[in-house]
Protein backbone atom coordinates (compact mmCIF):
# COMPACT_ATOMS: atom_id res chain seq x y z
CA UNK A 1 0.00 0.00 0.00
CA UNK A 2 1.43 3.72 -1.07
CA UNK A 3 2.91 5.51 2.12
CA UNK A 4 0.93 8.35 2.07
CA UNK A 5 -2.03 6.10 2.23
CA UNK A 6 -1.31 4.38 5.09
CA UNK A 7 -0.35 7.76 7.17
CA UNK A 8 -3.57 8.85 5.36
CA UNK A 9 -5.56 5.91 7.01
CA UNK A 10 -3.43 6.04 10.16
CA UNK A 11 -4.15 9.62 10.84
CA UNK A 12 -7.85 9.06 10.16
CA UNK A 13 -7.82 6.51 12.97
CA UNK A 14 -5.93 8.36 15.14
CA UNK A 15 -8.21 11.08 15.09
CA UNK A 16 -11.68 8.70 15.12
CA UNK A 17 -11.00 6.93 17.99
CA UNK A 18 -9.77 9.59 19.93
CA UNK A 19 -12.78 12.06 18.97
CA UNK A 20 -15.25 9.03 19.86
CA UNK A 21 -13.42 7.44 23.38
CA UNK A 22 -13.93 11.04 24.79
CA UNK A 23 -17.14 11.48 24.15
CA UNK A 24 -18.67 7.75 25.19
CA UNK A 25 -20.43 7.40 28.64
CA UNK A 26 -21.63 3.72 29.83
CA UNK A 27 -24.88 3.64 31.94
CA UNK A 28 -25.55 0.88 34.30
CA UNK A 29 -27.94 -1.15 31.44
CA UNK A 30 -24.61 -1.34 29.30
CA UNK A 31 -25.89 1.19 26.80
CA UNK A 32 -23.61 3.99 25.72
CA UNK A 33 -24.10 7.47 25.21
CA UNK A 34 -21.92 9.56 22.70
CA UNK A 35 -21.93 13.49 23.30
CA UNK A 36 -20.99 14.65 19.96
CA UNK A 37 -18.52 16.83 19.32
CA UNK A 38 -18.73 20.57 16.98
CA UNK A 39 -16.67 21.63 14.49
CA UNK A 40 -15.41 24.76 12.80
CA UNK A 41 -14.49 26.13 15.71
CA UNK A 42 -18.27 26.53 17.25
CA UNK A 43 -19.92 25.13 20.32
CA UNK A 44 -23.18 23.77 19.64
CA UNK A 45 -26.32 21.90 22.03
CA UNK A 46 -25.04 18.70 23.37
CA UNK A 47 -26.55 15.99 21.00
CA UNK A 48 -27.00 12.05 22.21
CA UNK A 49 -26.96 8.79 20.42
CA UNK A 50 -27.95 5.69 21.95
CA UNK A 51 -26.37 2.36 20.62
CA UNK A 52 -26.85 -1.85 21.58
CA UNK A 53 -25.00 -4.51 20.50
CA UNK A 54 -24.92 -3.63 16.60
CA UNK A 55 -22.36 -1.76 14.78
CA UNK A 56 -23.84 0.36 12.20
CA UNK A 57 -22.84 3.72 12.57
CA UNK A 58 -24.41 6.98 12.51
CA UNK A 59 -23.88 10.93 13.23
CA UNK A 60 -25.89 13.56 13.95
CA UNK A 61 -25.21 17.14 13.71
CA UNK A 62 -26.78 20.12 15.73
CA UNK A 63 -26.23 22.99 14.21
CA UNK A 64 -26.98 26.49 16.06
CA UNK A 65 -29.77 28.60 15.32
CA UNK A 66 -26.86 30.95 13.91
CA UNK A 67 -24.94 28.35 12.12
CA UNK A 68 -25.23 28.95 8.12
CA UNK A 69 -24.18 24.36 7.70
CA UNK A 70 -24.53 21.36 9.48
CA UNK A 71 -21.90 20.41 11.77
CA UNK A 72 -20.36 16.74 10.91
CA UNK A 73 -18.70 14.72 13.67
CA UNK A 74 -16.22 12.71 13.32
CA UNK A 75 -18.33 9.62 14.41
CA UNK A 76 -21.18 8.20 16.61
CA UNK A 77 -22.23 4.70 16.82
CA UNK A 78 -25.82 3.69 17.10
CA UNK A 79 -28.42 0.57 16.39
CA UNK A 80 -30.09 0.95 13.38
CA UNK A 81 -32.15 -1.33 10.83
CA UNK A 82 -31.90 -1.61 7.57
CA UNK A 83 -32.34 1.96 5.46
CA UNK A 84 -36.11 2.31 5.46
CA UNK A 85 -36.50 5.48 6.42
CA UNK A 86 -39.10 7.31 4.12
CA UNK A 87 -39.65 10.64 5.99
CA UNK A 88 -37.66 13.53 8.01
CA UNK A 89 -38.82 16.47 9.87
CA UNK A 90 -37.47 19.70 8.58
CA UNK A 91 -38.04 23.51 9.40
CA UNK A 92 -41.06 25.03 8.37
CA UNK A 93 -40.76 26.91 5.22
CA UNK A 94 -37.60 25.07 4.39
CA UNK A 95 -36.70 23.78 0.96
CA UNK A 96 -34.02 22.22 -1.18
CA UNK A 97 -32.76 22.80 -4.49
CA UNK A 98 -30.46 19.66 -6.02
CA UNK A 99 -28.00 20.86 -8.70
CA UNK A 100 -27.06 18.03 -11.54
CA UNK A 101 -24.51 20.12 -12.53
CA UNK A 102 -23.32 19.90 -16.24
CA UNK A 103 -19.94 18.36 -16.07
CA UNK A 104 -19.52 17.31 -19.57
CA UNK A 105 -18.71 13.28 -19.24
CA UNK A 106 -18.95 13.54 -15.92
CA UNK A 107 -20.77 13.73 -12.62
CA UNK A 108 -21.18 16.60 -10.09
CA UNK A 109 -24.28 17.09 -8.28
CA UNK A 110 -24.94 19.82 -5.39
CA UNK A 111 -27.57 19.69 -2.85
CA UNK A 112 -28.58 23.13 -1.42
CA UNK A 113 -30.44 22.66 2.18
CA UNK A 114 -31.87 25.10 5.07
CA UNK A 115 -28.91 23.27 7.32
CA UNK A 116 -26.67 21.36 5.31
CA UNK A 117 -24.84 21.91 1.70
CA UNK A 118 -23.32 18.22 0.11
CA UNK A 119 -21.28 17.85 -3.00
CA UNK A 120 -21.57 14.24 -4.82
CA UNK A 121 -18.50 13.90 -6.90
CA UNK A 122 -16.81 16.87 -8.63
CA UNK A 123 -16.19 16.97 -12.22
CA UNK A 124 -13.58 15.54 -14.54
CA UNK A 125 -9.60 15.72 -13.93
CA UNK A 126 -9.16 17.90 -17.34
CA UNK A 127 -11.78 20.53 -16.76
CA UNK A 128 -12.43 23.57 -14.55
CA UNK A 129 -16.18 23.79 -14.59
CA UNK A 130 -16.88 22.45 -10.92
CA UNK A 131 -15.37 25.60 -8.91
CA UNK A 132 -17.09 27.61 -10.93
CA UNK A 133 -20.54 26.47 -11.23
CA UNK A 134 -20.30 26.31 -7.33
CA UNK A 135 -19.42 30.17 -6.98
CA UNK A 136 -22.14 30.87 -9.46
CA UNK A 137 -24.98 29.47 -7.06
CA UNK A 138 -23.77 30.95 -4.17
CA UNK A 139 -21.84 28.23 -2.25
CA UNK A 140 -19.87 29.34 1.03
CA UNK A 141 -18.83 26.02 2.45
CA UNK A 142 -19.69 22.47 2.26
CA UNK A 143 -20.53 19.85 4.94
CA UNK A 144 -20.17 16.81 3.08
CA UNK A 145 -17.96 16.10 0.01
CA UNK A 146 -18.41 12.35 -1.55
CA UNK A 147 -16.42 10.84 -4.18
CA UNK A 148 -18.45 7.88 -4.76
CA UNK A 149 -15.45 6.33 -6.56
CA UNK A 150 -12.07 6.92 -7.61
CA UNK A 151 -12.57 7.38 -11.38
CA UNK A 152 -10.89 10.89 -12.89
CA UNK A 153 -14.34 11.73 -14.16
CA UNK A 154 -15.79 12.05 -10.35
CA UNK A 155 -13.19 12.88 -8.41
CA UNK A 156 -11.12 15.05 -10.66
CA UNK A 157 -11.59 18.45 -9.47
CA UNK A 158 -11.60 17.21 -5.55
CA UNK A 159 -8.22 19.36 -5.49
CA UNK A 160 -9.74 22.51 -6.54
CA UNK A 161 -13.07 22.11 -4.60
CA UNK A 162 -10.83 21.36 -1.77
CA UNK A 163 -8.92 24.47 -2.21
CA UNK A 164 -11.60 26.82 -2.56
CA UNK A 165 -13.68 25.90 0.16
CA UNK A 166 -14.08 24.97 3.87
CA UNK A 167 -15.14 20.85 3.92
CA UNK A 168 -16.01 19.40 7.40
CA UNK A 169 -15.70 16.08 6.21
CA UNK A 170 -15.10 13.83 3.04
CA UNK A 171 -16.10 10.13 2.22
CA UNK A 172 -14.95 7.99 -0.08
CA UNK A 173 -15.28 4.51 -0.79
CA UNK A 174 -11.69 3.22 0.18
CA UNK A 175 -10.88 1.77 -3.08
CA UNK A 176 -7.51 2.96 -4.29
CA UNK A 177 -6.41 3.73 -7.54
CA UNK A 178 -3.01 4.19 -9.05
CA UNK A 179 -3.42 7.20 -10.73
CA UNK A 180 -2.37 10.64 -10.88
CA UNK A 181 -5.73 12.11 -10.06
CA UNK A 182 -6.28 9.53 -7.14
CA UNK A 183 -3.48 10.96 -5.31
CA UNK A 184 -4.12 14.38 -6.15
CA UNK A 185 -7.42 14.00 -4.11
CA UNK A 186 -5.41 12.48 -1.33
CA UNK A 187 -2.85 14.74 -0.95
CA UNK A 188 -6.15 17.51 -1.53
CA UNK A 189 -7.45 16.00 1.56
CA UNK A 190 -4.89 15.69 3.71
CA UNK A 191 -3.83 19.44 3.80
CA UNK A 192 -7.29 20.38 4.12
CA UNK A 193 -8.91 20.56 7.71
CA UNK A 194 -11.62 17.58 6.58
CA UNK A 195 -12.76 14.54 8.47
CA UNK A 196 -12.78 11.42 6.81
CA UNK A 197 -14.76 8.52 6.48
CA UNK A 198 -15.39 5.18 4.49
CA UNK A 199 -18.82 4.48 4.56
CA UNK A 200 -20.60 1.27 4.44
CA UNK A 201 -23.63 0.11 3.86
CA UNK A 202 -26.38 0.10 6.18
CA UNK A 203 -25.65 3.04 8.14
CA UNK A 204 -27.37 5.98 8.38
CA UNK A 205 -26.37 9.67 8.55
CA UNK A 206 -28.55 12.68 9.72
CA UNK A 207 -26.78 15.88 8.18
CA UNK A 208 -29.17 18.93 9.38
CA UNK A 209 -32.49 18.41 7.88
CA UNK A 210 -31.17 15.65 5.63
CA UNK A 211 -31.20 12.13 5.60
CA UNK A 212 -28.45 9.94 4.37
CA UNK A 213 -28.52 6.49 3.90
CA UNK A 214 -25.73 4.48 2.67
CA UNK A 215 -26.86 1.46 0.66
CA UNK A 216 -23.52 0.44 -0.87
CA UNK A 217 -20.57 -0.94 -0.59
CA UNK A 218 -21.28 -3.42 2.17
CA UNK A 219 -17.95 -4.37 1.40
CA UNK A 220 -14.99 -3.59 -0.93
CA UNK A 221 -14.38 -6.09 -3.66
CA UNK A 222 -11.47 -4.37 -5.72
CA UNK A 223 -13.97 -3.28 -8.42
CA UNK A 224 -14.08 0.45 -8.54
CA UNK A 225 -18.01 0.39 -9.85
CA UNK A 226 -19.18 -2.34 -7.61
CA UNK A 227 -17.59 -0.32 -4.72
CA UNK A 228 -19.28 2.83 -5.73
CA UNK A 229 -20.80 4.41 -2.61
CA UNK A 230 -24.97 5.19 -3.29
CA UNK A 231 -26.71 7.50 -1.15
CA UNK A 232 -30.46 7.68 -0.69
CA UNK A 233 -30.92 11.07 0.23
CA UNK A 234 -33.91 11.97 1.80
CA UNK A 235 -35.89 15.32 2.60
CA UNK A 236 -38.83 14.89 4.43
CA UNK A 237 -41.71 13.14 1.95
CA UNK A 238 -39.34 13.07 -1.08
CA UNK A 239 -36.08 10.83 -1.74
CA UNK A 240 -33.11 11.55 -3.96
CA UNK A 241 -31.27 8.30 -4.96
CA UNK A 242 -27.68 8.70 -6.09
CA UNK A 243 -25.68 5.15 -7.36
CA UNK A 244 -22.18 6.42 -8.51
CA UNK A 245 -21.50 3.76 -11.32
CA UNK A 246 -22.74 1.13 -9.67
CA UNK A 247 -23.82 -1.49 -12.38
CA UNK A 248 -26.89 -3.80 -12.21
CA UNK A 249 -24.58 -6.46 -10.22
CA UNK A 250 -24.40 -4.06 -7.48
CA UNK A 251 -27.99 -2.59 -8.05
CA UNK A 252 -29.16 -6.07 -7.46
CA UNK A 253 -27.29 -6.43 -4.47
CA UNK A 254 -28.98 -3.11 -3.25
CA UNK A 255 -32.46 -4.89 -3.88
CA UNK A 256 -31.75 -8.30 -2.02
CA UNK A 257 -30.26 -6.65 1.34
CA UNK A 258 -34.03 -5.55 1.57
CA UNK A 259 -33.17 -1.60 1.43
CA UNK A 260 -35.76 0.68 0.90
CA UNK A 261 -34.69 2.11 -2.10
CA UNK A 262 -37.93 4.28 -3.78
CA UNK A 263 -37.29 7.60 -4.49
CA UNK A 264 -38.87 10.05 -6.43
CA UNK A 265 -35.96 11.25 -8.42
CA UNK A 266 -32.81 9.28 -9.85
CA UNK A 267 -29.83 9.81 -11.08
CA UNK A 268 -28.80 7.12 -13.44
CA UNK A 269 -25.96 5.08 -12.85
CA UNK A 270 -22.76 5.35 -14.81
CA UNK A 271 -23.95 8.10 -16.75
CA UNK A 272 -27.11 6.38 -18.57
CA UNK A 273 -25.17 3.08 -19.51
CA UNK A 274 -26.45 -0.35 -20.57
CA UNK A 275 -24.52 -1.32 -17.19
CA UNK A 276 -26.86 -0.28 -14.71
CA UNK A 277 -30.56 0.80 -14.56
CA UNK A 278 -31.41 -2.63 -14.73
CA UNK A 279 -35.19 -3.08 -14.94
CA UNK A 280 -35.19 -4.66 -11.81
CA UNK A 281 -33.97 -1.76 -10.30
CA UNK A 282 -36.01 0.75 -11.95
CA UNK A 283 -38.91 -1.36 -10.70
CA UNK A 284 -37.87 -1.33 -6.97
CA UNK A 285 -36.89 2.60 -7.05
CA UNK A 286 -39.86 3.78 -9.10
CA UNK A 287 -38.54 7.34 -9.75
CA UNK A 288 -40.75 9.92 -11.58
CA UNK A 289 -38.28 11.51 -12.69
CA UNK A 290 -34.76 10.04 -14.45
CA UNK A 291 -31.30 12.45 -14.33
CA UNK A 292 -28.01 11.23 -16.53
CA UNK A 293 -25.11 13.19 -16.96
CA UNK A 294 -22.87 12.73 -19.50
CA UNK A 295 -21.10 15.07 -22.86
CA UNK A 296 -22.71 15.90 -25.56
CA UNK A 297 -22.06 13.05 -28.32
CA UNK A 298 -19.80 11.36 -26.14
CA UNK A 299 -17.43 8.09 -27.53
CA UNK A 300 -19.56 5.87 -25.09
CA UNK A 301 -22.99 6.57 -26.36
CA UNK A 302 -24.44 7.28 -23.31
CA UNK A 303 -26.84 7.48 -22.76
CA UNK A 304 -27.47 4.22 -24.25
CA UNK A 305 -30.88 3.60 -26.42
CA UNK A 306 -31.93 0.44 -23.86
CA UNK A 307 -31.67 2.38 -20.99
CA UNK A 308 -34.22 5.40 -22.33
CA UNK A 309 -36.53 2.69 -23.79
CA UNK A 310 -36.80 1.09 -20.57
CA UNK A 311 -37.45 4.18 -18.87
CA UNK A 312 -40.03 5.36 -21.46
CA UNK A 313 -41.76 2.05 -21.37
CA UNK A 314 -41.80 2.94 -17.53
CA UNK A 315 -43.46 6.09 -18.18
CA UNK A 316 -40.47 7.57 -16.56
CA UNK A 317 -39.49 10.95 -17.31
CA UNK A 318 -35.94 11.73 -18.87
CA UNK A 319 -33.25 14.79 -18.88
CA UNK A 320 -29.76 14.87 -19.27
CA UNK A 321 -27.32 17.59 -18.44
CA UNK A 322 -25.98 17.23 -22.28
CA UNK A 323 -28.98 18.75 -23.61
CA UNK A 324 -30.54 20.81 -20.83
CA UNK A 325 -27.17 21.87 -19.12
CA UNK A 326 -27.37 22.01 -15.44
CA UNK A 327 -30.52 20.89 -13.93
CA UNK A 328 -32.32 21.99 -11.23
CA UNK A 329 -34.61 20.16 -8.70
CA UNK A 330 -36.28 21.60 -5.75
CA UNK A 331 -38.42 20.23 -2.97
CA UNK A 332 -40.21 21.46 -0.06
CA UNK A 333 -40.59 18.18 1.16
CA UNK A 334 -44.15 17.26 0.43
CA UNK A 335 -43.34 17.51 -3.35
CA UNK A 336 -40.21 18.33 -6.09
CA UNK A 337 -40.49 21.08 -8.88
CA UNK A 338 -38.24 21.20 -11.97
CA UNK A 339 -36.94 24.45 -12.09
CA UNK A 340 -34.92 23.87 -15.30
CA UNK A 341 -38.04 24.97 -17.63
CA UNK A 342 -36.94 22.75 -20.78
CA UNK A 343 -36.64 19.44 -18.66
CA UNK A 344 -39.78 20.55 -16.44
CA UNK A 345 -41.65 20.69 -19.63
CA UNK A 346 -41.46 17.00 -20.47
CA UNK A 347 -43.58 16.94 -17.50
CA UNK A 348 -46.33 17.99 -19.27
CA UNK A 349 -48.67 15.56 -20.97
CA UNK A 350 -47.53 15.42 -24.57
CA UNK A 351 -50.25 17.08 -27.50
CA UNK A 352 -53.41 14.75 -28.23
CA UNK A 353 -53.91 14.33 -31.77
CA UNK A 354 -56.95 15.49 -32.96
CA UNK A 355 -59.33 12.50 -34.52
CA UNK A 356 -61.63 13.34 -37.60
CA UNK A 357 -64.95 11.67 -37.11
CA UNK A 358 -65.01 8.75 -39.62
CA UNK A 359 -68.42 10.20 -41.05
CA UNK A 360 -66.84 13.63 -42.10
CA UNK A 361 -63.80 12.76 -42.82
CA UNK A 362 -62.24 13.37 -46.56
CA UNK A 363 -61.10 10.67 -48.35
CA UNK A 364 -57.71 10.51 -49.47
CA UNK A 365 -55.96 7.94 -52.15
CA UNK A 366 -52.71 8.67 -49.86
CA UNK A 367 -51.67 5.52 -48.50
CA UNK A 368 -51.10 5.34 -44.77
CA UNK A 369 -47.09 4.66 -44.86
CA UNK A 370 -47.20 8.28 -46.12
CA UNK A 371 -48.87 10.06 -43.60
CA UNK A 372 -47.56 12.62 -41.41
CA UNK A 373 -45.42 10.88 -38.37
CA UNK A 374 -46.47 13.19 -35.10
CA UNK A 375 -43.42 12.97 -33.29
CA UNK A 376 -45.17 14.19 -29.83
CA UNK A 377 -47.32 10.72 -30.71
CA UNK A 378 -46.39 8.41 -32.51
CA UNK A 379 -45.40 5.12 -31.93
CA UNK A 380 -41.47 3.94 -31.45
CA UNK A 381 -41.52 2.28 -34.94
CA UNK A 382 -43.01 4.99 -37.19
CA UNK A 383 -40.71 7.14 -36.07
CA UNK A 384 -37.91 5.04 -37.37
CA UNK A 385 -39.56 6.11 -40.71
CA UNK A 386 -38.17 9.79 -40.31
CA UNK A 387 -34.79 10.16 -42.32
CA UNK A 388 -31.84 9.94 -39.67
CA UNK A 389 -34.37 8.38 -36.82
CA UNK A 390 -32.85 4.61 -36.21
CA UNK A 391 -34.01 2.83 -32.82
CA UNK A 392 -31.26 4.95 -30.81
CA UNK A 393 -32.73 8.36 -31.81
CA UNK A 394 -36.32 6.76 -31.62
CA UNK A 395 -35.99 6.62 -27.94
CA UNK A 396 -34.22 9.80 -27.10
CA UNK A 397 -37.14 11.72 -29.30
CA UNK A 398 -39.95 9.28 -26.68
CA UNK A 399 -37.69 10.31 -23.87
CA UNK A 400 -37.95 14.55 -24.56
CA UNK A 401 -41.06 14.87 -25.72
CA UNK A 402 -42.85 17.40 -25.95
CA UNK A 403 -41.50 18.75 -28.91
CA UNK A 404 -42.91 22.53 -29.86
CA UNK A 405 -41.83 22.31 -33.01
CA UNK A 406 -39.55 20.07 -36.16
CA UNK A 407 -36.82 22.89 -35.28
CA UNK A 408 -37.03 21.41 -31.28
CA UNK A 409 -35.41 18.28 -32.88
CA UNK A 410 -32.12 19.52 -32.39
CA UNK A 411 -32.77 18.62 -29.00
CA UNK A 412 -31.90 14.87 -29.69
CA UNK A 413 -28.32 14.18 -29.83
CA UNK A 414 -26.84 14.12 -33.62
CA UNK A 415 -29.79 16.11 -34.81
CA UNK A 416 -28.00 19.25 -36.04
CA UNK A 417 -28.89 21.67 -39.07
CA UNK A 418 -28.11 19.47 -41.75
CA UNK A 419 -29.73 16.44 -41.13
CA UNK A 420 -32.65 18.93 -39.53
CA UNK A 421 -33.21 20.23 -43.02
CA UNK A 422 -33.09 16.53 -44.24
CA UNK A 423 -35.92 16.11 -42.05
CA UNK A 424 -38.19 18.57 -42.89
CA UNK A 425 -37.37 18.09 -47.22
CA UNK A 426 -38.74 14.49 -46.34
CA UNK A 427 -41.86 16.26 -45.09
CA UNK A 428 -42.92 12.97 -43.13
CA UNK A 429 -42.37 14.58 -39.83
CA UNK A 430 -44.96 16.84 -38.10
CA UNK A 431 -46.22 17.89 -34.66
Amino acid sequence: MHLKRVSFLLLSSVVLFLTVLSAVSVDEAGTFTIHLPFVNGVQTPTATATATATTVSTFTPTPTATSTSASIPTATPTSTATPTHTATSIPAQATLDVYFLDVDQGDSTLLVGPDFTILIDAGRRDRTDVVPSLEQIGITSIDLLVGTHPHADHIGQFPEVLARYPVTEVWMSGDEHTSLTFERAIDAILASQAAYREPRANEVYQIGSATVQVLNPLTLTGDFHEGSISLRIVFGDVAFLFTGDAEAVTEQAMIDRGYQLSAQVLQLGHHGSRTSSSAAFLDAVQPQLAIWSAGLNNSFGHPHADVLERLAAKNIVVCGTATYGTIVVGTDGQSYTVKTQACAEQQQPAPTATVVPAATATPTATPPTSQCVNINTASFEDLQRIVHMGPERATQLISLRPFRSIDDMTRISGIGSSRLQDIKDQGLACV
